[in-house]
Order: C-alpha cells, then sequence, then structure tokens
C-alpha cells in the first residue's frame, strides 16, 4: 500500500478525504455496470444501490 488509493491483495481502497461526488459515484450510478464498487472511503466495496434497484444509465438501451 505505498499511495492513497489503490489494490492490496486484490481488494481496493481510498484513503483520499471523502468527497460528495465520489461518494455518489460510488453508491447511486446507473452508469457504471458494477454493482460493487470500490469504497468511496476505506477499504472494500461499496454497493451501487441504482445497479441494485435495475437503474440503467443514460448510455443503456432498454434491453441491455
Amino acid at each position: 500500500m505505498g499511495g492513497k488509493t489503490g489494490k492490496f491483495l486484490g481488494v481496493p481502497y481510498d484513503w483520499r478525504p471523502l468527497t460528495k461526488e465520489r461518494l455518489k459515484s460510488r453508491w447511486w450510478n446507473p452508469d457504471e455496470p458494477r454493482l460493487f464498487t470500490p469504497k468511496a472511503l476505506g477499504w472494500g466495496f461499496d454497493v451501487n444501490f441504482a445497479r441494485l434497484f435495475g437503474r440503467r444509465g443514460k448510455g443503456s438501451s432498454p434491453g441491455s
């Protein structure tokens, strides 16, 4: 773990000061295809609730 962001043993970490923009991009981002995103602050994963509830981004087609 050399910097403020990266991976350790395959698990992401982010020790930068938390911002509203990063929190929103990790917790509610319909354009992000992943359900589990790197934590906004700390070590591990957050849940992208937009994906969990089936929301799709602007670039997604209805059938995808």
